[in-house]
């Protein structure tokens, strides 16, 4: 079949999932951090204006990132060092006010977990979220029918009904535009990608305290939670909070498949600021995870610089032998899906749901927000169904089916977008996509 009415019935198959989904009350749990994303107003002419009035004589590819943003100096060079290359990545901020004072801002919704809910929510897939950042500015955005919150009482209620009892988090998010150009006296280095920096300044997600009840309503209604989502360790600073952190979830993932076996447990990976942090949670969690998701720049540092095998993200046939290398170190119960701009592809074990359909429902609901620059609607899903396939996506599917990987690899090239208006939650609204075919 050709692969473009693959996608027109993948998208009519997610209208129906979700239908079915609704009508037997069956929920995507969704853990664990939330934020304030504060959005900036990233205009690449008002950072060559700064960059001319403070740092003429500067060396465009000599500034380096920032272990903790202190001065508006480090702020640009950490901006222009993401920018030439073309990478997303996060890095600590001293002082928020530098960001205000330097871009122009507005608020948005922050965290993988709230944010895959609220794509799933744009097209009528309802979640259960786990909140940390619960202040009235975090739950405003999260007003829907579809994006519940596990209340002290045991029930399931509005975010509005949350206590507000943790301190509000702030992330400042920098998204550019592959193209724009930056400058400084007679240097001129076009962004090769585009991408975003996150700019962190950690409050109660560097303790990611966890709210009982969201663990309790999801043990005692099991039959009810298709998928149990991990993710966002990587806000914690302390090993031994980690630990803790760590101890209680494998309980409660214990738990969770006693009372439903048939359930997934779902681990998003994330860009982390501790090579420490990251080594203990991959060490602890990939063991006891059903599937574990990742993005090529995650597998390629996962690999290259944490396990020293050395692969290149830009040859299939080596990220798939890195993912392999990955199962079958930790042992991961069915597999690995890797989602990067260009395709996603699930290698594995077989599984019973229909994962082919669920990488193409994470793909068009992560194209749309990249399209629209919102959670797409249904009518911005069938605007990315008239999208061309991305070209190194229908090549690395080929070479996959003609060769010895094609009964173990799936693989789907995605919508392609080389403009994305919107750069910031492309993975989280996959993450909410692929969990509709469980």
């Amino acid at each position: 079949m050709e692969f473009r009415q693959k996608y027109d019935q993948a998208f009519e198959s997610l209208t129906k999932q979700i239908k079915k989904r609704s009508e037997k009350g069956i929920y995507t749990a969704m853990g664990y951090t939330s934020n304030l994303d504060i959005l900036c107003d990233f205009q690449v002419e008002k950072l060559n204006e700064l960059l001319a009035a403070t740092m003429q004589g500067a060396d465009l590819t000599k500034m380096k990132v920032a272990a903790m943003i202190t001065s508006q100096k480090e702020l640009l060079e950490s901006v222009v060092y993401y920018c030439i290359n073309g990478i997303g990545g996060e890095v600590d901020i001293q002082d928020p006010e530098l960001v205000k004072e330097t871009f122009a801002y507005k608020n948005g919704m922050g965290g993988t977990a709230v944010q895959a809910a609220l794509a799933l929510a744009m097209i009528g897939g309802p979640s259960i979220v786990h909140l940390t950042d619960d202040s009235k500015e975090v739950c405003d955005q999260l007003v829907s029918p579809y994006v519940r919150v596990a209340l002290e009482d045991g029930t399931l209620g509005g975010a509005e009904k949350m206590p507000g009892k943790n301190p509000q988090e702030c992330h400042f998010i920098i998204q550019f535009k592959k193209g724009d150009v930056i400058r400084l006296g007679d240097q001129a280095i076009p962004i090769p990608c585009s991408n975003r920096l996150i700019l962190t300044k950690n409050t109660v997600n560097e303790t990611l305290p966890f709210w009982t009840p969201y663990f309790e309503w999801i043990e005692n209604h099991a039959d009810q939670v298709s998928t149990n989502v991990l993710s966002s360790f990587n806000s914690i600073l302390d090993i031994e909070i980690l630990k803790e952190r760590l101890k209680y979830l494998k309980g409660h993932v214990e738990r969770y498949h006693k009372n439903n076996p048939e359930g997934i447990v779902y681990f998003e990976d994330a860009h982390y600021h501790s090579y420490a942090i990251r080594k203990l949670c991959i060490e602890t969690v990939y063991p006891f995870v059903d599937i574990l998701s990742m993005n090529e720049e995650e597998l390629q540092y996962t690999l290259n610089e944490m396990y020293g095998m050395k692969i290149d993200i830009d040859d299939i046939e080596s990220c798939i032998w890195g993912v392999e290398y990955l199962i079958q170190k930790f042992d991961v119960t069915y597999g690995i899906i890797v989602h990067t701009k260009d395709y996603a592809m699930y290698v594995g074990k077989p599984l019973k749901a229909d994962i082919e359909s669920g990488l193409m429902y994470g793909n068009i609901l992560a194209t749309a927000k990249a399209s629209a620059g919102g959670y797409g609607t249904a009518e911005q899903i069938q605007d990315v169904l008239k999208l061309d396939l991305s070209p190194k996506g229908c090549e690395y599917r080929e070479k996959i089916r003609n060769s010895e990987y094609r009964d173990r690899v799936i693989l789907v090239p995605t919508r392609y977008i080389d403009k994305p208006k919107y750069t910031i939650g492309l993975g989280d609204s996959f993450t909410g996509g692929v969990q509709m075919c469980f």
